[in-house]
């Protein structure tokens, strides 16, 4: 038996409305609806199914049609435009068996967003996180990107991070046919996530009917300009993609070849409070605290107000380069064997520069002030202007540069026995290695004098104000200097990493009886192996002696005239320029390095390995309930881990030895997915399964230091102390038992309802956790000077605990303007809001209290919501896109020794899209197009809470940062 050749599940930007509009569109979809259904008989084939093309006697049919591996079994269509596009993705939502979103391309090399991340930014229930100015990661549901699984092709992808959340940016998009967000999964589906699951596709040649060839050029251009002028990053870029697909021998033969080429500049202002607090008067720092010691009187500053503590202002400029390659073979000779050999490479590399002036205000450096003016607040007043005087600038110079390598190959072969057997062999390997030099060398002052500043600070976010009284762009005064006394006048440093990917899938199929029309049985098996190093080098001026000999943090030297390069512009926040340099050049010629691996980069050195042998079942059912038409599938799954690492041990900040550690165990996961099909149009869904994810992988190192202090003063003065901390290679997985409820209603050719509500019990959670009561007799104490009072003291590691739990709300739809009047025709609208409440137990093990995490998962934004609205007719194509995410918790940031959580404020970003395309005479096949990202130059904003001795908690601003508008104009061409 033969199928006919599946149309393309191609990149699609799915452009869901914002949560303000979604109960207008709603409204306006069921009035339509009606009209819709009188119009076209439901015996018919729907609009969102379009005829089946005639079968090709050559294309072997495709191992269980209704498989959730698989996003791309559509019909023959031809896919183009952005309503086809909605269509399409319609269309793998209907037509699945679990839960899922999908994402379809316009066309065939038609890039979709910026990137296949800002593509799934606008799925329900998928918020993103950007990561220079870019959608980077996302996070289903509310949880953190660690909890998602990412394939590519079904296959579990390896990851260049210490998390296991996948960087999508490494993934052209122009190489990418279709996603599909899996938010139930089933026994089949192999590294799957505890929130979802994402399920990356590149095109199989043999569906379409016959040759394409399609390239794109962009120009690119960030409003931001050029912050760092003497690097080179410059404002302008490009992006190139070229796609081909062919089919040979009576299309048994397919290839498809596709190569993206990326160089982009980021250019990027930052502004960080370093902390706020209360300086002078009760309740304040020099008011005695609990544990009886005070801090010093702040001179000119008022008593009781609230002030900034410090700040850095930076201006980063960074050019990422990438080029992708993407071949597909398949091959078909029969009605038994299939083929497909898919192979994607991806080479990423960013060079960048980061220059900026910082300085700290704290009592504690012995400034004081003037012209002090307050801008009223609760629970205290906030400084905002006024003059600091004594302050010590550093100026620190940065360069990055990165290198990443993507590799992923997968080999699939399927073949049919004829008799009702199907066997299906998957071979696969996927690797990640990384490259990373970081540098940076500070400056300031010469001989360490003060100067003074005016300033004026934003009560709220913003960009601030500061006119310091020396020019820091003068060579003649800021010089290589220790301006603060850290000790060392730079440092760098050089990480490696790889994670590679062996896995092995075997699976046969066999039709059923009852209400099952098929079983999946299969095995997977994955070897999992990533490696980190890290090698840290200290540099130390030449003439000056390093920390162990005669250093003397008032050295300093001027910056060789042959590294100047022109000053870095920190006008936006009132400092004309700052002294800008070679960074590698000085430090080569001007500094000696010592190695200084301390316990925290030696703890980076580490190698983590996971075996995990798969066994799973699945029953598909095919039955009816009455008059009402039943599908899904049932199953289960059984995981066995073993996991092991190996790292450095050390004593503070002294390397001891080596160190392993592991464990194993088992996870029974069950499925059940359930599709009523309660008209031809309307489907209520059902799905319960449990699901599991492992730690972060750096969690699962047995890398650990420990340490002994002395407490100088308070409670326990005078005694010495143990003290360590490692990871844990016993952790185990997070653990989830889920339920969902969807309904679906689909109208017209790209419209549709849908309504999901869902339940996730958190089995457990991983928690930082400080036990208080840990034995240290097996460690060294290589500090002669210091006697242990006791081998009691405290160790903070990861460790499973309490769990907690999250509901949710996911509205979303489409609408066509045709379906209310025929003046509305081309006109469309999308529109999704989700709604997600979490809780996680303060109930952590052995934890110090007040050092619990957050009652609300970190990373969780309450609301999500997106907003498209589009136009295409005639050739012409429009569309404005909004997404909105809400504020969300960060985790515990430790500033000066003192905790608060990072509260991440709520963030709008808009994008605009023109095209127009030529469907007549000697320009058919050419389209324009027109993108600008960011179009309101949307910040990104964060607030601190702080602790002050009186045990009263303040919110105020931390960070405020922006990216400026992204612009690219270009042509794509298609045969």
């Amino acid at each position: 038996m033969s199928q006919a050749p599946r149309a393309p599940f191609a990149r699609f930007r799915l452009r869901p409305l914002a949560a303000s509009c979604a109960a207008v569109l709603f409204g306006l979809a069921l009035s339509a609806s009606a009209s819709a259904q009188q119009t076209q008989p439901q015996q018919q084939p729907t609009d969102n199914q379009a005829a089946p093309a005639k079968p090709d006697s050559k294309t072997v049919e495709k191992k269980n049609k209704k498989s959730e591996n698989t996003v791309s079994d559509l019909d023959a269509v031809v896919v183009t435009g952005i309503r086809a596009s909605i269509e399409n993705s319609l269309k793998a939502k209907q037509n699945s068996d679990n839960i899922i979103e999908a994402i379809s391309a316009e066309d065939i090399g038609k890039l979709p967003d910026a990137s296949i991340a800002e593509s799934l930014s606008r799925v329900p229930g998928v918020a993103t996180q950007r990561q220079n100015g870019r959608a980077n990661m996302i996070s289903i549901r509310g949880l953190d990107p660690g909890f998602a699984g990412t394939t590519l092709n079904g296959r579990e992808q390896a990851t260049i991070g210490e998390n296991r959340g996948v960087e999508y940016d490494q993934y052209p998009s122009e190489l990418i046919s279709g996603v599909a967000i899996y938010k139930t999964p089933d026994a089949s589906l192999i590294g799957q996530g505890l929130s979802g699951t994402v399920d990356l596709h590149t095109i199989h040649p043999l569906d379409l009917p016959n040759r394409a060839f399609a390239v794109n050029l962009r120009g690119e251009h960030t409003t931001n300009g050029d912050l760092n002028p003497g690097g080179g990053i410059g404002d302008m870029g490009h992006r190139a993609s070229i796609s081909y697909i062919d089919q040979f021998f009576d299309h048994t033969l397919g290839i498809a070849v596709g190569f993206a080429h990326l160089d982009s500049p980021i250019q990027e202002k930052q502004y960080q409070a370093w902390w706020w607090s209360m300086n002078n008067g009760p309740g304040s720092i020099e008011a005695p605290w609990p544990e009886g010691w005070s801090g010093p009187h702040t001179p000119g500053m008022p008593d009781g107000v609230i002030s900034q503590e410090g700040m850095q202002l930076r201006a980063q400029s960074m050019r990422q380069k990438r080029s992708g390659l993407m071949t597909v073979l398949e091959w078909a000779p029969g009605d038994h064997y299939h083929s497909t050999l898919d192979l994607y490479y991806s080479n990423f590399g960013d060079k960048t520069f980061k220059n900026g002036a910082q300085w700290s205000s704290s009592p504690w450096d012995n400034v004081s002030y003037s012209n002090v003016g307050v801008t009223p607040a609760q629970p205290y007043p906030i400084v905002t202007s006024g003059t600091i005087s004594g302050i010590a600038p550093i100026l620190q110079n940065e360069y990055t540069k990165e290198h990443d390598k993507l590799f992923s190959a997968g080999w699939n072969n399927q073949y049919d026995f004829g008799n009702g057997w199907t066997a299906t062999a998957d071979l696969s390997y996927s690797s990640a290695k990384k490259k990373l030099h970081d540098a940076y060398l500070f400056t300031g002052l010469a001989g360490g004098a003060f100067t003074s500043v005016d300033f004026r600070t934003p009560a709220g976010n913003g960009y601030p104000w500061f006119s310091p009284a020396v020019n820091l762009a003068d060579p003649s005064l800021v010089v290589f200097t220790d301006p603060d006394g850290y000790g060392y006048n730079g440092r760098q440093e050089f990480d490696t990493q790889k994670d590679t990917i062996k896995a092995v899938r075997l699976e046969v199929s066999h039709p059923l009886g009852w209400i099952f029309s098929s079983m999946n049985l299969g095995v997977n098996y994955s070897d999992r192996t990533k490696t980190k190093r890290a090698d840290v080098q200290f540099a130390w001026l030449n003439g000056n002696g390093s920390t162990q000999g005669t250093y003397d943090n008032h050295f300093s030297t001027p910056v060789n005239s042959g590294f100047l390069w022109s000053p870095t512009t920190l006008g936006y926040g009132g400092i004309p320029g700052i002294l800008s340099y070679d960074v590698l050049g000085a430090l080569a010629n001007q500094f000696y390095l010592t190695q200084r691996n301390g316990k925290d980069d030696w703890s980076r050195n580490y190698t983590v390995k996971e075996k995990v042998p798969v066994a799973y079942v699945k029953l598909n059912i095919d039955t009816a309930l009455g008059d009402v038409p039943l599908r899904g599938n049932v199953g289960v799954q059984f995981v066995r881990t073993d996991q092991s690492s190996t790292a450095l041990q050390t004593n503070g900040d002294t390397l001891v030895g080596r160190i392993s550690d592991g464990a194993k165990y088992n996870n029974v996961l069950p499925s059940l997915n359930l599709v009523a099909q309660l008209t031809d149009r309307q489907y209520l869904r059902f799905g319960f399964a449990k699901t599991m994810a492992r730690g972060r992988i750096d969690d699962e190192k047995v890398a650990t230091s420990a340490g002994l202090s002395k407490i100088q003063s308070g409670p326990g003065a005078g005694q010495v102390l143990w003290s360590g901390s490692g990871g844990n290679p016993k952790l185990k997985p997070y653990v989830a038992v889920g339920t969902d409820l969807s309904y679906e209603f689909y109208f017209g050719k790209s419209s549709y309802l849908a309504a999901a509500a869902f339940h996730k019990n958190l089995l457990n959670y991983i928690y930082s956790q400080t036990t208080l009561n840990y034995d240290f007799s097996n460690y060294t104490n290589d500090n002669p000077t210091l006697t242990p009072t006791s081998n009691i003291g405290s160790f903070t590691r990861p460790a499973n605990g309490t769990g907690g739990k999250m509901d949710g709300l996911e509205l979303s739809g489409a609408l066509e303007g045709g379906l209310l009047a025929s003046a509305l025709d081309g006109f469309g609208v999308q529109a999704n809001f989700s709604l997600t409440n979490s809780s996680i137990s303060q109930k952590v093990i052995g934890s110090i209290p007040g050092l619990d995490p957050p009652t609300t998962l970190p990373g969780l934004s309450r609301k999500v919501a997106n907003l498209a609205v589009y136009y295409e007719k005639y050739g012409w194509s429009v569309r404005v896109a909004e997404r909105y995410r809400s504020s969300f918790t960060g985790e515990a940031v430790a500033r000066f020794d003192q905790l608060d959580y990072t509260k991440v404020l709520a963030n709008r970003q808009t994008d605009f899209q023109l095209g127009y395309a030529f469907t007549e005479g000697n320009w058919s096949g050419l389209s324009l197009l027109l993108q600008v990202s960011n179009l309101t130059n949307t910040p990104d904003k964060s607030v601190q809470i702080s602790g002050l001795p009186n045990n009263v908690q303040v919110t105020s601003p931390k960070e405020y940062d922006t990216w400026g508008r992204t612009v690219l104009f270009g042509v794509n061409y298609k045969l």
